[in-house]
């Protein structure tokens, strides 16, 4: 039995539906491939006020091995103009192999994102056999995700915060530790002024001894020396 004209196109509609929503299902992340100090740029179409987070990181292929791996040296020059107000330049950094770009929009209408990557790395030229560019570029944009910014932000906030408790914490001790080297040095100083008070006194001690035996002995010998002129 041959399907009716109403099934078809109900079946029609529905597919229509579902290409709608795979199309407009926001993609999070891409990679593109790229030779060294080649310019990739986007486009995108922005409400006025649009707030717009790019994640981007990259990674160098290694000639012998074939593989990707991250070049700390590397950098990555990252522009965004605004196509509609005579390419008016909004941003423009240079950063390092990995990092985060932000940006409002003025106004609404197209802004060109291109990322620029600062290396000699390339392929080797029409005679190499590489199918790719010898820099991997991966770029995530947020766009209008206000609240996964201030989350993050917040956290961030927080690791600081936390840091600085660490280092509170730090000065503390050390702070206890100084008034317990001081404690140390005072009973120290004490213990030696009371060790020098007590041989001094000793000193002292042995020479009353000492003088009273000597005017002993000098009033013996008197008498000794007086009795032997009488005899």
């Amino acid at each position: 039995m041959a399907p009716s004209k109403s099934s078809s196109s109900w079946i029609s509609s529905a597919l229509a539906v579902y290409a709608f929503l795979c199309l407009a299902i926001p993609t999070n992340a891409l990679y593109f491939y790229t030779d060294g100090r080649q310019t990739k740029c986007f486009f995108e179409e922005l409400p006025k006020g649009t707030l717009v987070v790019g994640t981007y990181s990259s990674e160098v292929i290694d000639q012998q091995s074939g593989t990707f791996a991250v070049d700390p040296s590397m950098k990555m020059l990252i522009t965004v103009d605004e196509t509609f107000d005579d390419n008016h330049r909004v941003v423009s950094k240079r950063d390092s192999h990995s990092g985060r770009f932000t940006f409002s929009a003025a106004d609404a209408g197209s802004h060109r994102i291109c990322l620029t990557p600062e290396t000699n790395a390339a392929t080797g030229g029409w005679l190499s056999d590489a199918s790719t560019g010898a820099v991997k570029v991966t770029l995530d944009m947020a766009i209008g995700e206000t609240s996964k910014i201030e989350s993050e932000d917040k956290g961030k906030m927080q690791d600081i915060v936390q840091r600085v408790k660490d280092l509170n914490g730090r000065l503390q001790d050390i702070r206890r530790e100084q008034v317990f080297q001081r404690e140390r040095e005072a009973e120290f100083r004490d213990q030696s002024e009371a060790t020098n008070s007590r041989v001094v006194r000793w000193t002292l001690i042995q020479l009353a001894i000492l003088s009273v035996t000597c005017a002993w002995q000098l009033s013996h010998l008197r008498s000794f020396f007086i009795k032997q002129k009488l005899t």
